[in-house]
């Protein structure tokens, strides 16, 4: 795919700042934060687009940045952001790398037990569990699972994320009764999340492949369909943002109701998320 974007960013032209120009002899070197609230912000523009390659420099320039102005704090939410993206783009050696540094960092800014460590475990375990190293996977979630519960500053969304990830990984597993226990968590967390029914229909479609797994085609059939129907409604709740998170959730779906047979809702999914990169 094209990066060309039309126009330039800092990411495209110029160098990370000189690794030897430290800080004089004898003086406390300064932190440089990098701007995280922008990273994440391009970050989105880019994935809206669809523009991997630029979504790759760019983290890959605040990397750096980071790294030269000993911001770690800064560095472990990019690393966050490389996991993902590597997991997005099936590039699993450069998704494990960064799930290393990422772990590391929390134990070197001291975060175990903080919501922040709890979002990098569950991070890191969807990328395991993505590349079938589901072991690693529900270690890590069982990790962030005690953080996020035992905080009460953990958002919802947080804890509904963490729900549905690791009943995937059990259902890898081939623990069935575990996984359904675990989204039922999920969709009583995001029902209480505004705009929350992206996340509930995924939920849906992720029962529906479990069922199958644990009963087999015929005999989930039923339930199967129950499932898709009610996640294919909400695609069309007024509290949801018709932005590019809609878009990617919608992309992201409609293969699964095209495995189902669910042709005509496969392509109005797909239709929907075109218009909106379209628009974009």
């Amino acid at each position: 795919m094209s990066d060309n974007k039309g126009y330039l960013t800092p990411e495209d032209y110029a160098e990370p700042r000189c690794l030897l120009c430290d800080e004089p002899y004898g003086v406390t070197p300064e932190v440089k934060a990098v701007p995280q609230q922008r990273i994440i912000e391009k970050m989105n523009e880019y994935m809206s687009r669809r523009d991997y390659a630029g979504a790759e420099r760019h983290l890959l320039y605040w990397l750096e940045e980071a790294r030269l102005g000993r911001d770690k704090g800064g560095e472990l939410l990019i690393r966050n952001e490389l996991v993902g993206h590597y997991r997005k783009t099936g590039e699993r050696d450069k998704s494990f790398e960064s799930v290393d540094e990422a772990l590391r960092l929390v134990k070197e800014l001291d975060f175990d037990g903080t919501v922040s460590a709890g979002t990098t475990y569950v991070n890191c375990a969807t990328a395991y569990n993505a590349f079938s190293e589901n072991e690693k996977s529900i270690a890590l979630f069982e990790k962030a699972r005690t953080v996020y519960e035992s905080n009460g500053n953990t958002a919802p969304e947080l804890l509904g994320g963490l729900y549905n990830n690791m009943a995937l990984t059990y259902t890898a597993l081939g623990k069935y009764d575990e996984a359904f226990s675990l989204y039922e968590k999920a969709l009583e967390v995001m029902d209480k999340v505004k705009g929350g029914k992206l996340e509930q229909a995924i939920t849906y479609l992720n029962m529906a492949d479990t069922y199958e797994a644990k009963l087999g085609s015929e005999q989930a059939e039923n339930t199967v369909f129950d499932l898709l129907d009610k996640a294919y409604g909400l695609f069309d709740s007024e509290d949801i943002k018709r932005d590019g998170y809609y878009a990617f959730v919608c992309e992201k779906c409609a293969p699964t109701f095209s495995y189902y047979g669910y042709f005509a809702a496969a392509k109005d999914l797909n239709e929907r998320a075109e218009s909106i990169y379209e628009r974009d």
